[in-house]
């Protein structure tokens, strides 16, 4: 059997995004999406999943390029030197923090429990959590993530190591951090198993991520193996809006939106039996 989950990450960037994944849910193959806590649009995005109740809301935590929910005088280790209420921008700058282990995991927890509460003092349902970039394949940030999902009773957490077989679809930059996420692997389903928190099998699309089209997306679910995978999108609309943002996904995010919408890949889901499930089947 053979089960995917769609989740459409940044919901709150953008109006622009906003729309495009609620679109995606309506009239495609969206199951569920994951609500930024420190994004512009957020209060918008959290009134909008109102009117969704079969769209699964998880919590996308940010911990690198945005601004803490928590006092960031209580997240030291997280904000960037000389930037008190920004956390560093870097992925590798980050990454090398979370090595030489100077991130603090109780601050990680605190401020990964800020933005669970933010979600649902605006009246989400957080059904899952994944993180901006990937942060939680660190061991640090895992453990932090863990404590705070068991303390507010979110069950589910995102599995972002893909099969290397579809590290074809990315270019040899992003192929190489996934073979450095690799690495983090068989730690991440044990610390998850031991906390009694349920995951899927992993990820696919994430090598694919800004340059996914209908052919890698065919080729991805015709390639599928057994069990229950998250296949992880971006959909919205590259807009004035979306121009003042930081971000390499611009005009991608059209394509996908398009991708998930189109007849051709709600055949192939059907063709090759993938059930549709959201994270609150899991």
């Amino acid at each position: 059997m053979r089960r995917l989950i769609v989740n459409a990450d940044d919901f709150g960037l953008t109006a622009g995004v906003n729309r495009g994944i609620v679109q995606s849910h309506q009239s495609g193959i969206v199951t569920s999406t994951t609500l930024m806590a420190g994004s512009k649009r957020f209060t918008e995005a959290a009134t909008l999943s109102k009117d969704l109740p079969h769209l699964s809301v998880g919590c996308h935590v940010v911990l690198v390029d945005g601004e803490p929910t928590a006092d960031a005088a209580q997240v030291s280790s997280l904000v960037a030197p000389g930037s008190p209420a920004q956390f560093r921008v870097s992925l590798m700058n980050f990454a090398a923090m979370a090595a030489s282990g100077r991130l603090d995991e109780s601050q990680i927890e605190a401020e990964i429990t800020a933005q669970i509460q933010k979600l649902r003092s605006a009246g989400v349902a957080v059904s899952h959590l994944d993180s901006h970039k990937h942060t939680h394949m660190f061991p640090v940030v895992l453990r932090g993530m863990l404590r705070a999902a068991k303390n507010c009773g979110v069950r589910a957490i995102r599995n972002p190591f893909e099969p290397l077989v579809f590290a074809k679809f990315a270019r040899w930059k992003r192929q190489f951090q996934l073979r450095m996420m690799s690495n983090f692997r068989r730690n991440f389903r044990r610390e998850l198993e031991d906390a009694g928190i349920a995951t899927p099998d992993g990820c696919i699309g994430v090598a694919a991520t800004g340059g996914l089209n209908e052919k890698a997306f065919r080729e991805l679910i015709e390639r599928l193996p057994e069990g229950t995978w998250e296949f992880v999108s971006h959909p919205g609309y590259n807009d004035q809006e979306l121009d003042a943002v930081r971000t390499r996904l611009r005009e991608s995010r059209e394509k996908e939106l398009a991708i998930l919408m189109s007849d051709a890949s709600k055949e192939v889901l059907r063709r090759e039996q993938v059930e549709l499930i959201s994270y609150r089947e899991l």
